[in-house]
Order: structure tokens, then C-alpha cells, then sequence
């Protein structure tokens, strides 16, 4: 089966010159990245993104397709609200079709303790205006048409999304492009051009590109970079499954989680499916340094997360990876241009066959692709949006802790009002960098 996210390719489609100069420089072509050169432009300025392999290779191309409020933490539930304005807006400016569509998403509850999560959650999210909701035992059963188990009840958001993120990044890349960014595939950023304590452009392998602002969004490699210029942020990436299968039956479901499964109906009539749940750590030396602060996640997540005592060759935490290099020779991003991690083969088939069993009318779905990623992830679940105090006209929006596809348009905006001295439109406390290295408490965001 395919390593790889179904209908990517790897040719360069960014292949221009590089710029001698922009207003802002994003490093990474993920959704933030993107979605932060796309507001900008909006505002009359020149970003430019640079992208070491390809616009959207990694974790943007590699997650659920989920558009997600329910179960956000309730400092990112409104600008995920706004996210799904956005979402419905980009879908008619980026005059590509993105697979958007209204599909709701459903966690189902298999005992009274997952109940009481969901309706523990809800009532937090409330005041917000959000339409999530529960539903009965009978009303979770007629959503689930013909499924084989019962469900104690169900939190339902009817105005979720889904969307193709292999097909709806790199549209959104062309449409910023269209608005006058400029964005560099197989450009790695070597590091910060710092003069007097502040930015003045980065470095490249194709040459040093000026400018006054800086936004890290470098998703799994954001840590790895910023540590070489003395910015620690305690973010680890752990590996994530996903499949496809060949297109079934038609059979009305709305996108949903329970124990080991999750799933949506994608555009081409098969489904996405992911064993929920289920991630492994490769630990390395950055996992052992950040140990402590992940203990409160470790403790409620346990049974999901696999070791492994060493990443493969290569990889931001592995071991021989360099965690400092000069600027005019080769860095670790030039050497391993995109994390395409094996998919292990028993919880993917055990998903499948647990998928097929739910739902008969389906027939025993066929396996299409699998595919694996590296998520970002931060010790509370929740990412780092902040202006970097050490370093004036350093930005960094990274740990998207699984989130970042559904969220990112939203993030990019405010990414593009940080920088540029606009109003944000929300308190970001909760997402400032000196939370891990001021004595705060590691406040876990939900883990449903």
C-alpha cells in the first residue's frame, strides 16, 4: 500500500527564483504557513514561504480531513469558530474545489463515563453559541444507521467539516499566490539572520533572503530549529495512522470517533478511516529533556501511546540528528526534506476490520492506501502562538497538537495581525511560549 496521502505528488509546482527580500518570511509550507501568506498578502505585504520539500507533504496532508469545534479547548473553541467562517469564504476565493462540505462530527459514547466527558465539555462550550449538543442512546442510533453496537448517547456539532487536505492545502498555497505571496519549494531554512538582538532575514541553502519579521511554522521541525538559536519549546512529534479505503455503499454517516476508530465519507465515495487513539513516541534526546512536563498528558493517555526507543535516521528527534550547525553548510532540514514515516500494518488492519464489522451494509470495506505522519505535539495539548521576547520580529505558531488543518486558516489570520501589530480578535495567555519555562501548571486541554 501507498505511504503516501492519496492524489499528492511530489513535484515541485514553487520552483522560482528566491527573493532577495520580503516584508515577512514563514518558514514551513504547512496549512499555518499558508494560511499566514495568504492574510498577509490580503494586507498589501510580501511574504514569502519556504518550504524544505513541499507545500503540505507532511502532517497537512497526512491528518483526518476533520474541521473540528467539538471537543476544543475552550481558549481555541471561538478561533475555531471563526475557522469554519473562514473555511466556507476560502472554499469560493480559492476557485478550486477543496472537498468542503457540512458533514457534522459525532464522539460517540460507549459507557456513562464518556458521557459524562462529552456533557462536561458541552457546558463549558455553551456560552460560546456552538451548536454542539447530546444525543440519547435511540437518537445516537438512528445517526449511526445500521450499525452492529449500541452507544450510550453521543456529543454531536452538526456544523462540522471535512475537507481533502491533499487537495485543499496546496489549492489554498496557489490561491495565496494569487494574492501576491511567494512561496519556495525545496528551500530549506538553515537559520535566523539576526543583527542587534532582532531579525533581519534567514538563511537558506540558496542564499540569505532580508526581512524584519520571521514566523516559525515548521510544524514536527519547529523545535529542532528554534533550539539552535536558543529558543526552547518543549514539543515533541509523535506518529500518527490514517488509511483510505476503495469506495463503498452509500450509507449516511457523519463523520465520528469512538475506542480505536474514527472515520469520514471523503469526496471520492471511499472513507477515511484512522485507528483513534493510537500514536507512537520515538524517543530521543529532545523526549527525554521534555519528560517531566509530559507526565500529566502521559498519565491520562497512556494506553494510546507506543515507544520506541529511537526515531529513524534522520528525523528531528532522532539521535544522530544535529542540534547545531553552521549556517553555510548543509542542516538536518536539508537532509531529510519529508517525514513519511512506514504506517504499521496491525492497528490498521485492526481498524478496518473493527470499521467493517460496525457497519455491514458496507461490506467488508477494501484497503485503498495507508499512510502515516509525525504530529506536532505540545505537553498540554495545546499550541504556542506568541511573539518570541528574545528575539524582536520572531513569531512562532507551531504544536497544533493534531488540530492544525481544521484551525489553521484561523491561525493563519492572527498570525498575520500578530505580526503586523493588528487586533488578534482573542487573548492568546493560552498559547504563550513562557508558559512552560515561567512555573505555570501544565493545564491539559481535553483529550476527547
Amino acid at each position: 500500500m501507498s505511504a503516501f496521502p492519496l492524489g499528492v505528488h511530489k513535484a515541485v509546482e514553487h520552483g522560482g527564483a528566491l527573493p532577495d527580500a520580503a516584508d515577512v518570511v514563514i518558514v514551513g509550507g504547512g496549512i499555518i504557513g499558508v494560511m499566514t501568506a495568504f492574510f498577509l498578502a490580503q494586507k498589501g505585504l510580501r511574504p514569502v514561504v519556504l518550504e524544505k520539500g513541499r507545500v503540505a507533504a507532511e502532517q497537512s496532508s497526512r491528518n483526518w480531513g476533520w474541521i473540528r469545534q467539538q471537543g476544543r479547548d475552550m481558549a481555541e473553541l471561538p478561533i475555531m469558530m471563526e475557522a469554519n467562517r473562514l473555511w466556507s469564504q476560502l472554499a469560493g476565493e480559492a476557485g478550486e474545489d477543496l472537498g468542503l462540505a457540512t458533514a457534522g462530527i459525532c464522539y460517540l459514547a460507549e459507557s456513562q463515563k464518556d458521557l459524562a466527558e462529552y456533557e462536561g465539555w458541552l457546558a463549558d462550550a455553551k456560552p460560546s453559541g456552538i451548536d454542539s449538543h447530546m444525543l440519547t442512546a435511540a437518537q445516537t442510533a438512528t445517526l449511526m444507521t445500521g450499525a452492529t453496537q449500541g452507544f450510550e448517547g453521543a456529543l454531536f456539532t452538526p456544523s462540522d467539516m471535512k475537507a481533502e487536505p491533499w487537495i485543499a492545502v496546496p489549492a489554498l498555497a496557489r490561491a495565496a499566490v494569487r494574492e501576491g505571496a511567494v512561496i519556495v519549494e525545496n528551500c530549506a531554512v538553515r537559520g535566523l539572520d539576526i543583527e542587534a538582538g532582532r531579525i533581519a532575514g534567514v538563511i537558506t541553502e540558496q542564499g540569505r533572503v532580508k526581512a524584519p519579521e520571521v514566523v516559525v511554522a515548521g510544524g514536527a521541525w519547529s523545535a529542532l530549529f528554534l533550539r539552535r538559536h536558543g529558543i526552547n519549546v518543549p514539543q515533541l512529534s509523535v506518529q500518527a495512522l490514517v488509511m483510505a479505503t476503495e469506495p463503498a455503499p452509500m450509507l449516511e454517516l457523519p463523520a465520528a470517533g469512538m475506542s480505536g476508530l474514527s472515520w469520514r465519507r471523503r469526496s471520492d465515495d471511499g472513507f477515511t478511516l484512522a485507528p483513534g487513539g493510537w500514536h507512537r513516541l520515538h524517543i530521543g534526546p529532545d523526549a527525554f529533556r521534555a519528560l517531566p512536563k509530559y507526565i500529566p498528558q502521559l498519565r491520562e493517555d497512556w494506553a494510546g501511546t507506543h515507544f520506541s526507543l529511537g526515531a529513524p535516521a534522520g528525523y528531528p528527534d532522532a539521535w544522530s540528528t544535529k542540534r547545531q550547525w553552521a549556517l553555510d553548510s548543509e542542516s538536518p532540514f536539508e537532509r531529510m526534506r519529508e517525514l513519511d514515516p512506514k504506517p504499521e500494518k496491525a492497528p490498521i488492519e485492526k481498524a478496518l476490520a473493527k470499521f467493517g464489522a460496525l457497519f455491514p451494509a458496507l461490506g467488508q470495506p477494501k484497503l485503498r492506501a495507508s499512510w502515516s505522519g509525525m504530529i506536532d505535539t505540545m505537553p498540554d495539548i495545546v499550541p504556542v502562538v506568541d511573539r518570541v521576547d528574545a528575539i524582536t520580529g520572531l513569531s512562532v505558531c507551531t504544536g497544533m497538537s493534531g488540530h492544525g488543518f481544521g484551525i489553521g486558516p484561523a491561525f493563519g489570520r492572527i498570525m498575520a495581525d500578530l505580526v503586523t501589530g493588528g487586533d488578534v480578535g482573542y487573548d492568546l495567555c493560552r498559547f504563550r511560549l513562557g508558559r512552560f519555562q515561567d512555573g505555570s501548571r501544565i493545564d491539559l486541554g481535553p483529550i476527547i
